[in-house]
């Protein structure tokens, strides 16, 4: 069975979940927030406690370093010193051990690492085996101060009492080695003083003071407890386990909690390191936890009642709020369901100005609305069932009209001497016109359904069909054009994709034309031209050299037959200049002109085109100016068609420019390129004349001149040679007049340089 609430008791459900959260959430962040404040304030007290210690520690050091060192300085002391006075070196060992009593150990070494003198007596030649830090201290020429662990043999050696019946015995020491250094800057001898850290287990009386009893100071000697701040009645047995003796002996500080005795601490060790850098002891400061503890449940106990004390008032605010709250919407409720049931004319009475009352009204408002909309409808549904009768009928018409036009397109596919095949998004076919039956010589009830692989199987035409079966779905909206060979006959196919509404693939379409017999037209028309021009030219050739030689030796011609043969000789010339052009459109469409490609240099290309056509350029008045450096790149082509390019378009800007203007050649680097420029002063071409720029056999009239003569090959074959140079030619009109020609050339690279 399902619980149904009301909406009261889901308020106050929500309410006191709202509550039960927040005071949850607010109790963790205290907690965690008392938590890192004592954590804090823990950390803070034994960094505090630690740097009083290490100062206590290190502080009878630093005046035993300062004082000896003031004193080896005496001229007097360093006399002695040479001369080995035993006897006054131990007197003076006594002296300062007056001053510092603290000071268990004195001793004084010659640079041959020799006692000369003792606290405790004369041992004057004693060989000893010098700590590393007297070495130290004698090797650097200054004072050095560390932690020493020394045997028993050496303190014995050194006349330290007490320690010569335990040679056995090792003894923690706060040692300070002060080297005495001569007037010329020899070492002398060395002063070995220190504090033997075991004669004192209670550490001074200052650190006692500042901590108390309850943070305790400990001295370690290879993790064994020697010294403690607290009394002696109140310590207990401590060693340093080998999970911080591991930590210690890297040399760094340990900071954890630890247990020493029956209490917990939280501790933090500093490794004592000797003159090598190698561990000997400990300087640690432990903080009891108790009263960390204890603070921290008082302060639980105390948030806690405070929880629970909000929690009882929360609920009985919320009881009473929701109760308050919800009488109206229970009103509201009773009367939307009597709307429900039909009852337009229901109204809710609210004299609350607040939200609630708001809400009344907009309900009052809404049932207005519903009862006028109610009445809307069914004026409208009778409306609504007359326009479907209508369009109904609009659908009929428009299905009529639809079958005609498709009546229409199957005879435009059918009467269409192309072959077309439809297929959908799965590649099957859909459409096979009668041209494509023919062409594949098949019926259609064989083909339609098919797939396009079954049909490549079926015909054996499978180069065709490939641009379609190749095609994917998410190659929609792109088509293509192919030209191929099968079965002896020329075809071009062109493919196009379909895409319903939503611009995915829905089928292609491709077209089928057979060319065989227009190609094999074409190239008898080429053959033609190409054995009629060869031979033309050969007579044209005689006919040339005979007109220039009774040009050129026959001195009794007449004026008028002069002007005759002039006349036959320039015309023949331009005969041959047209078959030619005739012979190298041929060749090219044919493959068979020859290109010699080599590192040119564009200048020099220049310069001899316009000698070229520098006599044509001054019969018309017309100056050529070329601004074609010697400092452009190398370029990799024939020169000899480079320079049929440029003298085709300078002959064409003289052709085409008003007498007395200037055409200029200009040249300049565009990336791996050079491009060349031929621009004139004439008539700007027209937009209508620019699609047969580079066509074979097309001319274009200029207004001033009419039609100029010429085959329209010019361009063409520009356009052929400069494409065989892996670049491209093209034209560009001036604002007002004039027009430029330009093509590029690949300039030369490493691999073309090789070859």
């Amino acid at each position: 069975m399902q619980l149904r609430f009301g909406i009261r008791t889901k308020l106050l459900l929500s309410i006191l979940a709202i509550l039960l959260v927040s005071y949850s959430t607010l109790l963790y962040s205290t907690m965690k927030t008392l938590n890192a404040s004592l954590r804090t304030e823990l950390d803070r007290n034994l960094a505090t406690n630690l740097k009083f210690a290490r100062s206590q520690y290190l502080g009878q050091a630093q005046i035993a370093k300062f004082s000896v060192m003031h004193s080896v300085v005496s001229q007097t002391v360093q006399q002695r010193l040479a001369e080995r006075d035993g006897a006054w070196l131990t007197q003076r060992l006594k002296s300062w051990h007056t001053v510092l009593p603290f000071m268990d150990l004195l001793v004084v070494v010659d640079p041959q690492e020799k006692v000369l003198a003792a606290l405790q007596g004369t041992v004057e030649n004693a060989a000893i085996d010098a700590p590393a830090v007297v070495k130290q201290a004698i090797a650097s020429k200054r004072a050095v101060i560390s932690t020493e662990i020394f045997s028993g043999e050496f303190m014995c050696r050194a006349g330290v009492e007490g320690y010569c019946d335990r040679p056995e015995s090792e003894a923690l020491v706060a040692t300070v080695a002060v080297p005495v250094i001569g007037s010329d800057g020899g070492v002398l001898g060395c002063v070995l003083t220190g504090d033997i850290l075991n004669h004192h287990p209670t550490l001074p009386s200052q650190l006692q003071e500042v901590s108390g009893n309850a943070v305790e100071v400990t001295l370690t000697q290879r993790g064994l407890r020697v010294a403690s701040s607290l009394p002696e009645r109140a310590r207990e047995s401590y060693t340093l386990s080998p999970k911080v003796l591991d930590v210690l002996e890297r040399g760094e500080v340990y900071r954890g909690r630890t247990d020493i005795g029956s209490k917990s601490y939280e501790t933090i060790i500093d490794p004592l390191l000797n003159s090598r850098g190698e561990f000997v002891g400990s300087l640690s400061v432990a903080i009891s936890t108790e009263t960390v503890i204890n603070s921290r449940r008082e302060n639980l106990q105390n948030i806690l009642a405070s929880a629970f004390l909000g929690i009882i008032c929360s609920f009985g605010l919320a009881f009473f709020a929701s109760r308050h709250l919800t009488g109206p919407l229970r009103q509201l409720a009773a009367s939307a369901r009597r709307i429900e049931e039909g009852d337009l004319d229901q109204r809710v009475v609210g004299h609350q100005r607040d939200e609630v009352g708001m809400l009344a009204s907009s309900f009052n408002n809404m049932a207005e609305s519903l009862k006028e909309r109610d009445g809307i409808i069914n004026r409208k549904t009778s409306d609504l069932q007359e326009l479907n009768e209508q369009l109904e009928r609009m659908v009929e018409q428009r299905t009529s009209a639809l079958s005609v036009e498709m009546g229409r397109l199957e005879a435009v596919l059918t009467s269409l001497a192309e072959g077309v095949v439809v297929t959908d998004r799965d590649n099957r076919v859909v459409l096979f016109n009668p041209a494509a039956q023919q062409l594949f010589e098949l019926v259609p009830h064989r083909v339609i359904g098919q797939s396009i692989e079954r049909l490549c199987e079926m015909t054996g035409f499978c180069n065709v069909l490939d641009p379609v079966s190749e095609k994917k779905p998410w190659e929609a909206q792109r088509g293509g054009k192919k030209e191929i060979t099968v079965k002896g006959k020329r075809l071009h196919v062109n493919t196009a994709t379909l895409g319903d509404e939503t611009g995915e693939f829905a089928g292609m379409v491709m077209s089928i034309r057979d060319v065989t017999k227009e190609e094999q037209v074409d190239r008898m028309k080429t053959e033609f031209i190409s054995t009629v021009s060869h031979e033309l030219k050969t007579p044209l050739t005689s006919i040339k050299g005979s007109l220039q030689l009774l040009l050129t030796r026959s001195k009794w011609l007449t004026d008028t037959e002069r002007q005759l043969l002039t006349v036959c000789f320039r015309n023949t010339q331009r005969l041959i200049r047209l078959i030619s052009e005739i012979l190298d459109i041929s060749g090219i469409e044919s493959g068979g002109m020859i290109f010699n490609f080599k590192p040119v240099c564009i200048g020099e290309l220049a310069v001899y085109a316009v000698e070229e056509i520098k006599s044509y350029a001054m019969g018309r008045d017309i100056t050529i100016v070329n601004t074609v450096g010697e400092h452009l790149p190398m370029v990799f082509g024939d020169s000899d068609r480079l320079i049929q390019v440029m003298t085709n378009l300078l002959s064409n800007a003289v052709k085409f420019s008003p007498e007395g203007k200037v055409v200029m050649v200009t040249a300049e680097q565009e990336g791996n390129y050079v491009v060349i420029s031929v621009a004139d002063r004439g008539r700007v071409i027209q937009w209508s004349d620019r699609d047969k720029l580079f066509k074979k056999f097309q001319q274009i009239e200029c207004s001033e001149r009419g039609k100029i003569g010429g085959t329209g090959l010019g361009l063409a074959i520009c356009k052929e040679i400069v494409e065989r140079h892996h670049g491209r030619i093209f034209y560009t009109a001036a604002k007002e007049y004039g027009n430029t020609f330009s093509f590029t050339v690949p300039i030369i690279g490493e691999t073309d340089a090789k070859g």
